[in-house]
C-alpha cells in the first residue's frame, strides 16, 4: 500500500483536503485511502471527485455545507457527525449555530439526536478549551 507521502499527486491532494477541512485525516478515511489507493485507485479518484464536487459549490460556503452535513449525519445518528461539527467550527460556526442544527435534528430524530449532538458539542468545547489553555500557557 502506498504511504500517504507516496500517493500520486492527485490522490495526495484529496487526502490533504481532509486535514485542511477537519484538522486531521479521520481513521476511516485514512484506511479507505490506504486500501483503495493500492487496490482501486481509479475508483478512489471517482469517489473523491464526487465528494469534492458535492462539498464545494458557489451555492453554499464551507461553513454552511458543514452545518448541513452535521445535521444530516446527526439525524441519522451517524458518528461522522462529529467530524462535520469540527469542520463547521473550523469554518467559523458558532456554538449557537451548531446547537440550532442539533435542535433541528431533534425535531426529526428525537432525543437520540439531541443527546448525541450535545455530547459532540460538549466534547468539542472541552477540546477547544484545553487547546486554548495550552496555547496560553
Amino acid at each position: 500500500m502506498p504511504a500517504p507521502d507516496r500517493l500520486p499527486e492527485d490522490l495526495a491532494a484529496y487526502r490533504t483536503s481532509y486535514a485542511d477541512l477537519i484538522g486531521f485525516v479521520p481513521p476511516r478515511v485514512a484506511a479507505r485511502f490506504d486500501i483503495s489507493a493500492d487496490v482501486a485507485p481509479d475508483f478512489l479518484r471517482l469517489q473523491e471527485d464526487l465528494r469534492a464536487r458535492a462539498f464545494t459549490s458557489d451555492v453554499f460556503d464551507v461553513k454552511t455545507t458543514q452545518l448541513l452535513l452535521f445535521g444530516m449525519l446527526l439525524a441519522l445518528t451517524g458518528d461522522a457527525a462529529r467530524l462535520h461539527a469540527i469542520a463547521a467550527r473550523r469554518a467559523g460556526a458558532s456554538w449557537q449555530e451548531l446547537h440550532k442544527v442539533v435542535e433541528l435534528a431533534f425535531c426529526f430524530r428525537g432525543l437520540p439526536a439531541m443527546n448525541i449532538g450535545c455530547e459532540i458539542l460538549a466534547a468539542l468545547r472541552e477540546e477547544e478549551a484545553r487547546r486554548d489553555a495550552a496555547d496560553n500557557a
